[in-house]
């Protein structure tokens, strides 16, 4: 598209200021340049309608998913209401059942009570009728005439403590009925939950997603692989080296070294390795007394790589000295004094000019490294072995059985963020005062971050372990494959990132990466991106910074496109031949 605007501008101005070649004059050559620019705008202006159509694309996509997870919600909360109700009867039923058995026992109270009264009733006409046999026998009709009166009342409150008995033994039943009833319905709704939660589980297992998703996971090679332990092993061993650290340079004029922070792949919970990981960590330094550092951003090199350098300046110190602190001001002693009286500078050791050198600083901290190995308690079951470097430090520890390959970077943390100037290279070669910026420990918080959120059955990192050990060999770079999965996995709830949804991740990452490549853009995840979790804390200047374009190369370089174009089809085959299983 660019090349048919540019014709078309071209013949435009041939035809609005048809000139002869010979007769070109500064004013022609003002022209053409300002048509450039007008057409390098335009240029730019197509990049960003193409930026905007991906991102309005992803928001779709994070509507309609934001739409799923809605239903599935409210089907959550049918089920549970359906339960609730369920749970509401079975407790009305074994009311009533305990309300039949207390009016069993009322009845039964009371047909006691009855018989009691009866047996008092039959005494006190026992005793009339022994009164009436003492009078005259003249009064004998009329006392044989009570006495079968009394036998009369006796046989009637016999009769009503019959009925009584009979009205108890009644009610009893009754009570029994119910509480049978009460149990059978009971277990009828117990028998539903049950076919219930039968149905969901069998549902589960009928998934075909989820059977095919685990079918193309249990064709794939995972790597036997415990960077849980590893990572434990290796934040141990940092913490001893920064403790003797601290001891060693206390009263050095060497940068102070903190904490160490894991980062890379390996402290993310991923790896593309299957053997020799590296477990890399960054040790944040800070200026000694008497000295600070000052970052200064490098506006001469490319714009889609940030590099700075580090400043050092001596402060003066000569209120401690007051104080009674054992030190000599840099700036208000002789140099005579300072050389035979104190240790030199930092600007004396490990700077280039006014300017940290990375290569001078890699080379003491390996020294460091070797020198305070013995005395750590680790050294007496593991063997120290030191690797060549020239921005870092780097070896392995091994103990015949199990071996560690750690990388040890050191740099500056910019103001209170998770963003550093660090001794990493980002380039074929880098000066040796270039300090680039790193994302790494805010990129690292971002899978902490994830790994909070997600469920216990997420596969996200699955994904990314897969997908970045099947493009080796490629000409596709590990950090390109992360940075479409950092999009991803922002746009994309980490629920739909389980068993059945893992083809359909993978597929996504296949089809990031060809429309990427289509465009010749993917913008950088952490730099110019405004809306991160809160737990990643970047400068201002990052945040508002133009979006560098980790495939700036293929946009300069139509071959290199070419060549990732025609790779991406060999990617795509094998990436289908797994998933379907074909030889």
């Amino acid at each position: 598209m660019n090349s048919i605007v540019f014709l078309f501008m071209l013949l435009k101005s041939l035809t609005l200021y048809p000139k002869l070649v010979g007769d070109w004059d500064e004013e022609a050559r003002r022209q053409m340049e300002l048509h450039a620019q007008q057409l390098e705008w335009e240029r730019l202006l197509l990049e960003q309608e193409v930026e905007q159509l991906i991102l309005q694309q992803s928001e779709a996509e994070q509507y309609s998913q934001l739409i799923t997870v809605a239903v599935l919600l409210v089907l959550v909360l049918v089920l549970w209401f359906m339960g609730s109700e369920r749970s509401l009867r079975r407790e009305e039923n074994e009311e009533e059942n305990n309300g039949a058995n207390e009016e069993g026992v009322r009845n039964g109270a009371a047909n006691g009570e009855e018989a009691v009264g009866n047996e008092e009733d039959n005494v006190n006409q026992e005793e009339d009728n022994d009164d009436g046999n003492v009078q005259e026998v003249g009064n004998g009709a009329e006392n044989e005439a009570d006495h079968d009166g009394n036998e009369a009342v006796n046989v009637n409150q016999e009769e009503d403590n019959d009925d009584g008995n009979i009205q108890e033994v009644g009610n009893g039943a009754e009570n029994e009925a119910d509480h049978d009833g009460n149990e059978a319905v009971n277990e009828v709704a117990d028998a539903e939950n049950n076919d219930e939660i039968e149905n969901v589980v069998q549902e589960e297992e009928d998934d075909p997603e989820d059977i095919f998703g685990e079918r193309v996971m249990g064709r794939i090679q995972w790597p036997v692989q415990d960077l849980q332990r590893g990572c434990e092993w290796v934040t141990e061993l940092m913490d001893n080296y920064t403790i003797f650290f601290g001891h060693v340079l206390s009263n050095s004029f060497y940068p102070v070294l903190q904490q160490a922070i894991g980062v890379g792949s390996a402290f993310e919970g991923w790896s593309p390795r299957e053997q020799d990981v590296i477990y890399r960590v960054l040790v944040p330094m800070t200026p000694p007394q008497g000295h600070s550092f000052h970052l200064e951003l490098d506006t001469a090199g490319q714009r889609q790589v940030r590099n700075f350098r580090v400043r050092v300046q001596l402060e003066c110190t000569c209120t401690r000295e007051q104080q009674g602190e054992n030190m000599l001001c840099f700036l208000h002693h002789p140099e005579e004094e300072l050389r035979r009286n104190q240790d030199p500078s930092l600007l004396d050791t490990l700077c280039t000019g006014s300017y940290l050198d990375v290569q001078k600083t890699a080379r003491w901290f390996c020294q460091l490294v070797r020198a305070v190995w013995p005395a750590l308690p680790q050294s007496h079951n593991w063997h120290l072995t030191m690797l060549p470097s020239r921005r870092s430090c780097q070896f392995k520890v091994t103990n015949g059985e199990e071996t560690f390959r750690i990388e040890m970077l050191f740099g500056v943390r910019r103001d209170d963020s998770d963003v550093f100037v660090s001794s990493e290279p980002r380039e074929i070669y880098t000066p040796r005062t270039t300090w680039p910026e790193t994302y790494a420990v805010a990129e690292t918080q971002l899978f902490k971050y994830i790994a909070s959120e997600a469920p216990p059955d997420s596969l996200h990192l699955k994904c990314l372990q897969f997908f970045t050990r099947f493009q080796l060999g490629f000409c596709f770079s590990t950090y390109t494959i992360k940075t479409i999965f950092m999009y991803l996995l922002s746009a994309t709830p980490v629920i739909f990132w389980s068993r059945r949804d893992f083809i359909d991740r993978l597929l996504d990452i296949r089809d990031y990466l060809y429309l990427c490549l289509t465009t010749k853009r993917l913008n950088h995840f952490i730099v110019g991106k405004r809306r991160l979790p809160r737990e990643i804390n970047v400068p201002p200047d990052v945040e508002t910074a133009m979006i560098p374009n980790v495939f700036h190369h293929l946009e300069q370089d139509s071959d290199a496109h070419s060549q990732a174009m025609y790779e991406f089809r060999f990617l795509d085959k094998w990436l289908n031949r797994i998933i379907l299983n074909e030889p």
